[in-house]
């Protein structure tokens, strides 16, 4: 990645937005490989399985997401420092490894509804720490950059390379092997997640505005 930077002469960036956007592409490039593939798998390999049943499901992760990564949110806002954030986003993407792998196991609508909130629970855990993480250590002056690297890099090739990959995938082991690659992935994400470690920050100031003289808290 640094060795890209210099080669196009981009501005350089600090360790912690490299380990996230190394982690975070592994990490859509391996649900990539599930773009084209859930809702096949869904009308062909589940029992009672259906185009509805795809629906519902994600409606079921995006509501049960949606929710609890409220809740997450404000659990960390809350806390100073960074330490609880880093924990939520390394259960994050173990719990998101262990629950795609499911899928491996799945043969009635139930089981899909069941993963799909699990999931959901998981993401809710692994959302609000990213951004929280992010933000902080964004670079003054090149958070428009580092913000579009990260989609450029993390969400846009990752997910290119996944999405084109995950169909062959399919073709030569089988959908439910791809599953298992997946969560094996998201392994290796979370991994990469640790070295996010000496640069967590044990405390975060509270941020203050200066109004007539006097300091108050934001």
């Amino acid at each position: 990645m640094e060795w890209l930077l210099r080669k196009f002469r981009m501005p350089p960036i600090n360790q912690v937005i490299l380990i996230i956007i190394i982690a975070e592409f592994i990490l859509t490039t391996a649900w990539g490989f599930l773009a084209p593939l859930t809702a096949v798998f869904i009308t062909q390999q589940i029992i009672g399985g259906t185009v509805a049943v795809v629906g519902f499901a994600i409606t079921i992760y995006w509501v049960v997401k949606s929710v609890l990564q409220l809740f997450v949110a404000r659990h960390i806002d809350k806390n100073h420092g960074e330490i609880d954030d880093f924990y939520f986003f390394l259960a994050g993407g173990f719990l998101n490894a262990v629950f795609v792998s499911l899928y491996y196991f799945a043969t009635h609508v139930w089981h899909i509804y069941a993963i799909h909130t699990l999931i959901a629970v998981a993401d809710s855990m692994l959302v609000p720490p990213f951004y929280a993480i992010f933000t902080r250590h964004v670079d003054k002056g090149q958070e428009g950059f580092e913000w579009s690297l990260y989609s450029s890099f993390s969400l846009g090739i990752g997910t290119a390379i996944g999405s084109a990959v995950g169909g062959l995938l399919a073709t030569m082991v089988g959908f439910r092997i791809v599953f298992v690659l997946t969560g094996f992935l998201t392994v290796v994400f979370t991994i990469i997640l640790l070295f996010l470690r000496p640069y967590i920050k044990p405390r975060i100031e509270a941020a203050t505005t200066t109004i007539m003289g006097d300091k108050k808290k934001i």
